[in-house]
């Protein structure tokens, strides 16, 4: 059984800055596998990719993050971050943890991150 549990989240204001992190755990979890992604729901919208970090440690990022935000990933501790620097009131989400590979696909149950003054 995998697991996916965000952390970080919370209330800043416009042009502050937070880490998200997502913790992978399950005995037989090969995490360094797995395409890991960030993405965000607003109320009302669609859910988007913000981030993902392949197995191979080449990122992508949405248009509306780049340069704003950076995607890590550490898989000694089967861990990925969110690096997120002058946030802007529209970067008010549920942000969501994903690992995928094949026909794996995990989710966390997200963390919300309200840009607020």
């Amino acid at each position: 059984q995998v697991q996916l549990v965000e952390s970080g989240g919370g209330l800043v204001q416009p042009g502050g800055s937070l880490t998200l992190s997502c913790a992978a755990s399950g005995s037989s979890f090969s995490f360094r596998i797995y395409t890991v992604g960030w993405y965000r729901q607003a109320p009302g919208k669609q859910r988007e990719l913000v981030a993902a970090v392949s197995s191979g440690g080449s990122t992508n990022y949405a248009a509306s993050v780049k340069g704003r935000f950076t995607a890590s990933r550490d898989n000694s501790k089967k861990t990925v971050y969110l690096q997120m620097n002058s946030l802007k009131p529209e970067d008010t989400a549920v942000y969501y943890c994903n690992c995928r590979w094949s026909n794996a696909d995990y989710w966390g149950p997200g963390t919300q991150v309200t840009v607020s003054s």
